[in-house]
């Protein structure tokens, strides 16, 4: 059976990218275009994994991650945070809401595959 990866992301070439990247490791592929989307995919469709942008217009990723942890449905599933902070404290901060991990813009595609694996 395919896994699901569900692409929480407001820039269009960031969707592109990692849904060709994710669809290299044979991954099905949701998207939301901004975090209360993405809640409500996550919990419609119950992906595998999610990777949640930060900044969005909407609803950031960080209280939508927030959310979907406090929800008994969604709270088991892997989140990483896709964020161009780099700065420690800001690091903390998206740790301080629950996800599972995050990965720093820009990113190296190969590194990114081995995130995908580990969380799975």
């Amino acid at each position: 059976m395919k896994k699901t990866a569900l692409i929480v992301e407001d820039d269009e070439r960031n969707r592109r990218l990692f849904r060709d990247l994710l669809g290299l490791k044979g991954f099905e592929v949701l998207e939301a275009g901004n975090g209360k989307e993405g809640v409500e995919t996550a919990r419609a469709q119950r992906p595998d994994l999610i990777l949640m942008d930060i900044q969005m217009p909407v609803m950031d990723g960080m209280e939508a991650i927030r959310i979907l942890k406090a929800d008994p449905g969604t709270r088991d599933i892997p989140i990483l945070a896709v964020t161009s902070y780099a700065m420690d404290e800001e690091k903390e901060k998206i740790r301080a809401t629950g996800c599972d991990g995050y990965i720093c813009k820009p990113f190296d595609t190969r590194e990114f595959l081995e995130w995908i694996s580990r969380y799975l």
